[in-house]
């Protein structure tokens, strides 16, 4: 995967996390809130993987850390 395809997929993976938020933040059903933290930590650990990815692949190695 390219820099710019990166970029993009963790683009959406953030919108997607942002939109979860606003759902955990409107609803008031604990069963549905378990849900949306549920999707939030799925959606976390895939930008980790994806920023742990093109670290990975940079040029720069851990410089940029």
């Amino acid at each position: 995967m390219t820099d710019p395809e990166s970029a993009r997929k963790l683009q959406e993976l953030l919108a997607q996390l942002d939109a979860t938020l606003g759902e955990l933040e409107a609803s008031d059903d604990s069963e549905a809130a378990v849900d949306r933290l549920a999707t939030m930590a799925d959606l976390a650990r895939e930008v980790q993987t994806e920023v742990d990815r093109l670290r990975r692949e940079s040029p720069e190695g851990d410089a940029r850390s």
